[in-house]
């Protein structure tokens, strides 16, 4: 059973899947990084005087470093559950997402509201083969939805796109038949009183033939007809 199976609208199917690439604890973590080394220079900065303006100052450098190095450690923790339960697809119907475990983000963009996908894939993510999606919508700034360090980045905005040709093909070949059936019902509608008239001729020649009417009445009653085509 697949994690998509619950979520999935009557014939609905998924076509496409892909998740975060493993790069991706690091690539998101630079900053906190660069916090948990800016930790190490204020404690290196830090001296061993308790007391006085320096003990205060000491004392404030190791809030600093303790909050720099905890809050380091808590977004990289962050982005490690990200990218372990990051998922994306792609059905005939739409683009879904589900991101995180315990505060988890989930979205869903029907394609056909998708104005635009772009890609950007980095230098390592061209090598590692990642990169970042953005989905454009006909909502504007509401509708915009990004999707960060994910994997095969370029079959999943290709295979938005040829799902978005299927469904324009779809309402294409539908309103096509509707025409054809317009048509088709208009035809109809114009051979009817045709029809009609030529049932009425061949009941008005068995009356004559059988004397019930005059040839002369026959003949006027069918100018009569034609003239009404």
């Amino acid at each position: 059973m697949s994690d998509w199976d619950t979520k999935l609208l009557n014939d609905e199917k998924v076509l496409f899947e892909t998740e975060k690439h493993w790069a991706a604890p690091l690539w998101d973590s630079w900053i906190a990084i660069l916090m948990i080394l800016g930790s190490l220079v204020v404690a290196w900065l830090g001296t061993d005087q308790t007391s006085g303006v320096m003990g205060f100052v000491n004392r404030v450098l190791d809030l600093i470093r303790i909050g720099l190095f905890l809050g380091g450690l808590g977004w990289i923790a962050f982005n490690i559950v990200n990218w372990r339960t990051a998922r994306y697809a792609v059905t005939n119907m739409r683009v879904l997402c589900h991101e995180g475990l315990l505060r988890a983000r989930e979205s869903d963009t029907l394609l056909s509201t998708l104005s635009d996908v772009r890609i950007k894939i980095p230098a390592v993510g061209k090598m590692l083969g990642f990169g970042d999606m953005t989905i454009l919508t006909s909502s504007g700034e509401a509708g915009t939805d990004t999707f960060t360090t994910v994997r095969k980045v370029d079959q999943f905005k290709r295979t938005i796109f040829e799902q978005k040709a299927a469904q324009g093909d779809k309402q294409i070949k539908s309103i096509a038949d509707a025409a054809k059936s317009g048509a088709a019902t208009s035809a109809s509608a114009a051979a009817s009183p045709n029809a009609s008239a030529t049932d009425t001729l061949a009941a008005l020649a068995k009356l004559r033939d059988a004397g019930a009417i005059t040839p002369e009445e026959f003949e006027a009653k069918k100018a009569d007809l034609l003239a009404r085509i």
